[in-house]
């Protein structure tokens, strides 16, 4: 069974029904099946086939899932790039993925154009669950981008398993203000959405300063968040909060660890306790604290159905199961290396420290690799590393994170000049210039040389502050 099998639990049995609110216009299940329908019409009739990629650079809005749909429905393989990424990163996954088509706010109109002209009715084409459906990158410990092929089964078990786990239905309100760009969003909530039939209101992005007014507004039973934006919403006034909590069912929060005393505040301010789960690009969703049950602080709770988990001697948690991606794109050697014994269906090895209580519940302990996640977008250091070092009058470079109660880290860099006169603030001006946002370094530290051990290697942990 394929992806579009699955969403016509909506787009067909619930087309009457109102299955989407964006910029205050509503929409039934089977207008977005018709514009969905219209596009992938167009699409093909500019010579698009099946397996071939569509690279969409695009901010939150109606016609990103028109894109995604029509993509899903003719089979080809749909491509999101971070809209916070840069001439260079953009460059990188376009040589990479080799899309048919590239989408972004130039040719948007032009498509959508030619969509209105085209028949509301698409023919079915056959199409096998283990067929690719999108391609996500991520970046590894080598700085390089790698695209994660998500097939339609791995995005199909992923949505039942969320859906009956934490009992979305169609009478659920949910509200969506994470990037379509982004897993969590795109196969958390795009998904969970279309299978379970509720109500979305959809947001360009998440704004903390008019986050309590659309809460008020739209009154959601169900929010998908990371940390900093549950650390932005303790700020809300207590009378709002109380109002906020009486409607809603879950919040559920990702991307990065949600701490203790965030989750003890919340509850104390909303009366609700948000339910911690983790996932990777890789595999979406592996484990999920019980929606019935207790939600402990600091844990990730337990496998989902389906997923089988195991630590190492090492502490490594690694799993397998319906979840887990067919490999890396065009990737033979690190699809080979992610996988225990090189066998792709095997043991995925996350990356991941972890450790199990004697109940069954899971915590994680960091990271094997130094990766940074800040506000839920994960920076692998060695990237800039080793733009840093690239440039004129810097010898070399190291970036580690620190703590931070909004995004939970920060990066910072650590340099060693080659020329003493080398002007920081134009560095910093030029990684701005290359790099997405949250990648810049909050600061830059000039020391003598970095901290390394007998074999060379850098001991980043002596760089941290206070160490």
């Amino acid at each position: 069974m394929n992806l579009r099998q699955v969403f016509d639990l909506s787009l067909v049995n619930r087309r009457d029904e109102v299955a989407l609110e964006w910029q205050n216009t509503e929409y039934t299940f089977g207008e977005i099946d018709t514009r969905s329908n219209r596009v992938a019409n167009a699409l093909r009739a500019q010579g698009l086939k099946q397996g071939e990629r569509v690279c969409v650079y695009l901010a939150n809005r109606l016609e990103l899932i028109d894109i995604y749909l029509a993509c899903v429905k003719l089979g080809l393989i749909f491509v999101p790039i971070n809209i916070l990424y840069r001439e260079r990163e953009i460059t990188h996954i376009l040589n990479d993925a080799e899309p048919a088509r590239y989408i972004t706010d130039a040719e948007l109109p032009g498509l959508m154009e030619e969509a209105a002209r085209q028949s509301t009715e698409l023919e079915r084409l056959p199409l096998e669950g283990d067929a690719p459906a999108a391609l996500v990158y991520t970046s590894g410990t080598t700085g390089t981008s790698k695209g994660a092929i998500i097939t339609h089964n791995n995005f199909a078990s992923n949505a039942m398993n969320l859906t009956g786990c934490w009992q979305i239905t169609d009478r659920d309100r949910f509200l969506l203000a994470l990037p379509l760009f982004h897993v969590h969003a795109l196969g958390n909530g795009l998904h969970c959405w279309l299978v379970s039939g509720c109500r979305m209101r959809l947001l360009e992005r998440f704004e903390h300063r008019t986050a309590v007014a659309t809460l008020l507004d739209f009154r959601p039973t169900l929010f998908f968040g990371v940390p900093t934006m549950y650390v932005r919403l303790l700020e809300t006034p207590i009378e709002a909060a109380r109002e906020i909590g009486k409607r809603m069912r879950l919040f559920v929060s990702g991307s990065a660890p949600l701490p203790s005393q965030v989750l003890e505040e919340f509850r104390e301010k909303f009366g609700h306790t948000i339910l911690e789960r983790y996932g990777m690009t890789e595999t979406m969703m592996n484990l999920s604290n019980p929606y019935a049950g207790e939600r402990r602080p600091g844990s990730v709770g337990f496998p989902l159905p389906g997923i089988s988990v195991r630590i190492d001697e090492t502490g490594q948690l690694s799993l397998r199961g319906p979840n887990v991606f067919a490999g890396y794109w065009r990737r033979e050697e690190a699809t080979r290396e992610a996988f225990e014994g090189g066998q792709i269906g095997g043991w995925f090895k996350t990356g991941d420290i972890a450790s199990r209580s004697e109940d069954g519940y899971y915590t994680l302990h960091g990271r094997r690799s130094d990766l940074i996640i800040s506000g839920g977008f994960n920076i692998y250091p060695r990237e800039m590393e080793e733009f840093l070092a690239a440039q004129p009058g810097i010898a070399e470079a190291a970036i580690v994170g620190e703590p931070d109660r909004v995004r939970g880290e920060v990066p910072v860099a650590y340099v060693v000049l080659q020329d003493p006169g080398c002007e920081l603030k134009a560095l910093e001006a030029l990684c701005r210039e290359k790099f997405a946002s949250f990648k810049i370094p909050r600061r830059f530290e000039v020391i003598d040389k970095l901290p390394r051990n007998a074999l060379g290697k850098v001991q980043k942990h002596l760089l941290c502050r206070g160490s």
